[in-house]
């Protein structure tokens, strides 16, 4: 019995007419008029059995990319995700419009996955939310055969780059894909990728045919300011006081003890302050992270192990109180500020400290000459950008090939 109500939840209806219009998908599932600029033209790439590589700020849309082509597309698109958060936010968001979601992952007992599974392979699924550590088993593997498979999406993709932020190996094997599953188009999306890394996307997930698009980086309603740190508990205070008190935000530090110290430090002051870093309890963390995406005015106190793909609309500010180690880093973690197009503030304090600090744990890492002399020009243009005397905007901007003066998206072909 206990399978039986597994699988109909799975079982969800939606509107049968919206298996061959992405126009019509947008509309009546999702309940948007038109599409965003480069949206439909990835849409029908995809759709058409094409693959893509997918370039587009954070809140500019980019699971509509592959959501919409999964209900378009026969089949059940399979989406790795590497956060488990954020693929049970978006299956509980798509059940909530009467979309056939569903994830396979590590919070599963067995009866659980098991139903799961064989609403796969009967085809009861228009979405799989996977991690990429499950999707490389052999056993996903001879399950996906056995299903009719629509689509590849590879959210978080800059996670394959030995060169980026937030590498993860596991993403390394999703190349095998290609080799599998031929037949079967794949979209890799990322929010944060400069040439070098969109070039490695490309190469470490066979994406080298694909057409690239990228959209426009600037986020016209996020204010940037960056400045000297004095004393940064005074100048976070007086910040949020002045100019964001009651409203939710995010606060970066480097360590795990100044975490824990600045949300004790804010908490004492009357504001709804939580810490969040991997020394936590995992209970606590989730505890910590529902509470932030819920409730209002939180603000959440936290390590860069916080906030890959929240999807929180009203954060009304990003701060940082140490310096980030890379532009890719910043831009990313400032990004989750202002998804709704409100205006927004990426507030900053930074001090020599912050640089000598990041200096010694990158010659102390592991990694090769090669990988620390990119990582010290990612460092270097990371502290150009709080020394500039000319427009932040301007210069972010630039780092990532982009300007202010062009059009907002524009389509690269590979």
């Amino acid at each position: 019995m206990h399978f039986e109500q597994n699988f109909e939840e799975l079982s969800t209806e939606r509107p049968t007419a919206s298996r061959r219009d992405p126009e019509q998908v947008l509309h009546e599932v999702f309940g948007y008029e038109t599409f965003r600029p480069l949206q439909g033209d990835i849409i029908r790439e995809v759709v058409d059995g094409r693959d893509a590589l997918v370039l587009m700020p954070t809140g500019g849309g980019k699971s509509l990319c592959y959501q919409v082509p999964a209900l378009v597309r026969p089949g059940t698109a399979v989406v790795i995700s590497p956060l488990i958060a954020l693929m049970q936010d978006q299956v509980a968001a798509l059940k909530e419009l009467g979309v056939k979601a569903a994830f396979l992952n590590s919070t599963m007992d067995m009866e659980q996955a098991r139903a799961t599974e064989y609403a796969l392979a009967t085809g009861e699924l228009d979405l799989l939310y996977c991690a990429p550590e499950r999707l490389i088993q052999p056993r996903t593997i001879d399950l996906l055969h056995d299903a009719s498979i629509s689509l590849f999406a590879i959210d978080e993709a800059h996670c394959v780059s030995q060169w980026g932020h937030d590498f993860r190996s596991d993403y390394l094997q999703l190349s095998m894909l290609a080799n599998e599953f031929p037949a079967v188009p794949r979209i890799a999306l990322t929010a944060t990728a400069d040439e070098r890394t969109r070039k490695e996307i490309a190469e470490r997930l066979s994406l080298i045919e694909a057409r690239h698009f990228v959209s426009g980086f600037d986020r016209p309603n996020i204010q940037y300011r960056i400045a000297p740190k004095t004393n940064a508990n005074k100048q976070l205070l007086d910040f949020i006081k002045a100019e964001h008190d009651g409203e939710c935000g995010i606060v970066y530090c480097m360590s795990r003890n100044k975490v824990d110290a600045t949300a004790r430090m804010l908490a004492d002051k009357g504001y709804t302050a939580l810490p969040y870093h991997a020394g936590l309890p995992s209970e606590t963390r989730a505890l910590h992270q529902e509470r932030f995406l819920r409730e209002d005015g939180v603000i959440i106190v936290a390590t860069i192990a916080f906030g890959m793909g929240i999807d929180k609309p009203d954060v009304r500010f990003v701060a940082h109180l140490d310096l980030p180690k890379s532009l890719e880093a910043y831009y990313q973690e400032t990004g989750r500020a202002g998804r709704d197009g409100k205006p927004s503030t990426a507030w900053m304090v930074y001090g020599l400290q912050d640089v000598i600090k990041l200096r010694q744990m990158l010659e102390a890492s592991q990694g090769n000459d090669q990988f620390k002399r990119v990582e010290r020009q990612k460092l270097d243009a990371m502290l150009g950008l709080c020394e500039v005397t000319r427009c932040r905007r301007e210069v972010l901007l630039r780092y990532f090939g982009d300007t202010q003066d062009e059009p907002a998206a524009i389509a690269i072909p590979a």
